[in-house]
């Protein structure tokens, strides 16, 4: 692990973007902008773990403020050097508790970020960092899978997701502590390559009561950023908590 920037120091941050990732497809980010951007109602965004700008970039060209938090600049290099990275602000550090100036309409946290932070006091402060930073009646947004847990069999604690002659990626659960860890195993010109990342993963209900200690109150949860019903079948979630507005 790079120290300074994490688990996603120069290495990933490289090839970060190469990903064929249902995340990185068009219509994805396409759904997840026009999503954020509705919620803005012309304020400003901030976005926790901003990354190489796959969604800052474009809520940006839609003529939403964008400032972030991240603390690879690694990956933020690589923000900066597209087209319009330099217009978004960005400040280096643990996005559960570093501060920026000034509030926003609109906080958000995409792609399993959350399940970065490793233990649930990291995550519920998250949640109030989040609240801090929002203006009343702002939205705090998590897009997070669903644990999977039903795809470990009884006594099983690995659940593989990728197998091919050079590339092997499983996942390994530790279900009394919702401890989790991808892993990856890489044989580049014979010579094996084994890295691995750390998760907490947290239910829905977990969440929404991270955002009432936050107080938040969770407003709207779908399937998918184009308003897909949740059910108990989901495989993940979009979640919506609003700080109250203020009484007069």
């Amino acid at each position: 692990m790079d120290n300074r920037d994490g688990h996603f120091g120069e290495r990933v941050a490289a090839v970060y973007d190469d990903s064929s990732g249902e995340m990185f497809e068009p219509d994805v980010i396409d759904a997840t902008v026009g999503f954020l951007a509705g919620l803005t109602g012309g304020g400003r965004a901030l976005e926790l773990g901003i990354g190489t700008g796959r969604i800052a970039l474009p809520l940006a060209r839609r003529a939403v403020e964008v400032h972030g938090i991240d603390l690879s600049r690694a990956m933020v290099a690589r923000l900066r050097a597209k087209p319009g990275g330099d217009a978004i602000g960005v400040t280096i550090g643990d996005f559960a508790t570093t501060r920026v100036d000034g509030t926003f309409s609109v906080v958000y946290l995409l792609y399993n970020t959350i399940m970065n932070l490793t233990t649930q006091a990291e995550q519920v402060a998250c949640f109030r960092n989040a609240a801090a930073h929002l203006e009343p009646g702002g939205c705090f947004v998590i897009d997070v899978i669903v644990p999977e847990l039903r795809r470990l069999p009884a006594g099983q604690n690995v659940v593989p997701y990728h197998v091919s002659p050079t590339r092997w990626a499983f996942d390994i659960y530790d279900v009394a502590t919702q401890a989790t860890s991808s892993n990856y195993v890489e044989v580049v010109d014979g010579r094996g390559e084994y890295r691995s990342i750390p998760f907490r993963y947290v239910w829905p209900s977990e969440l929404d009561l991270m955002a009432q200690l936050a107080g938040l109150r969770l407003r709207e949860r779908w399937d998918g950023w184009t308003g897909e019903a949740f059910t108990s079948e989901s495989r993940r979630h979009v979640s919506v908590w609003e700080k109250p507005a203020c009484r007069t």
